[in-house]
């Protein structure tokens, strides 16, 4: 009996507002619970990546969606199913044709649900500063100098700065958490 209803399980795409992805997917967890329809329905995935950005000088990890304003639903695609997903306030509509949405095939949910476990794994750092930049130094020996951008090393966190020391121009490595933008 389980096998046939693992079969008719299902994954489609939900196009929400952008931004509401979670809120969406809180109201409707909370609907399924309510109507009793846990076994209709399985995993909603809201593809995200870690990003590492530089905030006030520390490093803070934050979520960036894949592809925002969309979420990945795992249910049975029957018509009360369809409703119910397309009832939830923040719910535009499912990927597919106007009258029947289509379920996306083996090899699409794979990828992707490898996509979004690869890329919740491995933090990207986003690089704050870009070669040529005018800076300010917020942390260390040479706090308030201002200087530019020589390069930049992502892997390691950290800039080549040129700062103006006693009338000579000087190359400084130093951190991003170091650093602020003018």
């Amino acid at each position: 009996m389980e096998r046939t209803e693992e079969k008719s399980m299902q994954w489609f795409v939900v196009h929400t507002l952008t931004g509401h992805e979670q809120k969406v997917r809180k109201i409707l967890e909370k609907t399924i619970k309510e109507n009793g329809l846990e076994s209709s329905f399985g995993k909603i995935v809201i593809p995200v990546e870690n990003l590492v950005k530089i905030r006030r000088g520390k490093r803070v990890i934050e979520e960036r969606r894949l592809y925002p304003g969309y979420m990945v639903i795992e249910m049975e695609g029957n018509d009360e199913n369809l409703r119910l997903v397309n009832s939830i306030p923040g719910v535009t509509h499912f990927l597919g044709s106007k009258t029947k949405p289509i379920p996306l095939v083996k090899d699409e949910i794979d990828a992707l649900l490898v996509q979004v476990k690869e890329s919740k794994e491995k933090v990207i750092t986003k690089i704050p500063f870009a070669k040529g930049e005018r800076v300010t130094v917020i942390d260390g020996p040479f706090n308030d100098f201002i200087g530019t951008i020589e390069d930049v090393f992502p892997e390691r966190e950290k800039a080549k700065v040129l700062i103006v020391i006693f009338g000579r121009t000087t190359p400084i490595e130093l951190g991003f958490h170091q650093l602020k933008t003018m």
